[in-house]
């Protein structure tokens, strides 16, 4: 591991709603792998409210469509590296062979969308016309879900597997998607004076905002973007209670912005 990783605080902003909905998506996958882990009522509780968010931000997009395009697209670029000297050809051959392990598993993966098959569930279904109440899902509103939860682990971590079997494809690209567009732009080292950073991008189209802050720097950027320009403020964090205000000193920071190829 680099050992100035832990040394930064890494800021992500997406630039479309696309990039948007992936992140959050990857955002909701390690939270349920993470309470997956666990055996406890209120971890199984957890990773099932995970299950809720991800449909709620999968909804009816057409989502595993929009990522096979992409990915097919990003691995024909690729693929046009293969004869080029100064690309490391063993990383080239990896990364392409993720992308092709990925198509396929989206291209011959089930036809229904995940929403649908998980929505098969009636016990699902329940639980997700309850889980924006605040407390919905308590025992006395859902005693089939209460029911459920006092079964042996062993068979409740069966139903949680076969259910989330239906995400893993789109998890999968999602991953493969950000890792390859996080990999895109080359970090730059600059400084916000005044706390303040403008940058105009020359000719890309970016869908990807990266920003890295020294860890003992107790400040944080929001970031302002149109298709033109891009804004970012950094902001003192100090007591948390407190107005947060826009630092006056000259900041530094590691900025990279990201856009696959054939955007």
């Amino acid at each position: 591991m680099d050992e100035n990783a832990n040394k930064l605080v890494d800021f992500e902003y997406p630039l479309n709603e696309r990039v948007r909905a992936l992140l959050r998506l990857e955002f909701l996958f390690d939270q349920y792998g993470h309470h997956r882990s666990g055996t406890s009522v209120w971890c199984i509780r957890a990773a099932v409210r995970c299950l809720m968010d991800i449909l709620s931000v999968i909804g009816h997009s057409d989502l595993k469509s929009d990522l096979l395009r992409d990915l097919s697209q990003q691995r024909l670029h690729l693929a046009r590296l293969s004869d080029r000297t100064d690309v490391d050809q063993s990383r080239l051959h990896q990364v392409l062979e993720a992308l092709a392990h990925t198509q396929h598993q989206l291209l011959h993966g089930s036809s229904h969308h995940p929403s649908a098959a998980l929505m098969e569930s009636d016990l699902l279904k329940a639980i997700f016309n309850r889980f924006a109440m605040p407390g919905g899902t308590c025992a006395f509103d859902l005693p089939a879900y209460h029911r459920w939860l006092s079964r042996p682990n062993v068979q409740v971590f069966a139903d949680l597997d076969r259910w989330y079997s239906h995400l893993c494809v789109l998890e999968e690209a999602v991953r493969v998607y950000l890792h390859l567009l996080r990999q895109t732009g080359i970090p730059s080292e600059e400084i916000a004076e005044s706390g303040i950073f403008i940058y105009t991008p020359r000719a890309r189209n970016y869908h990807l905002i990266r920003v890295q802050i020294a860890r003992e720097l107790d400040i944080y950027p929001e970031v302002s973007a149109t298709r033109h320009r891009f804004s970012i403020r950094f902001m003192c964090l100090g007591d948390v209670d407190a107005r947060h205000v826009q630092t006056t000193d000259p900041v530094s920071f590691q900025l990279q912005c990201c856009s696959l190829a054939f955007s």
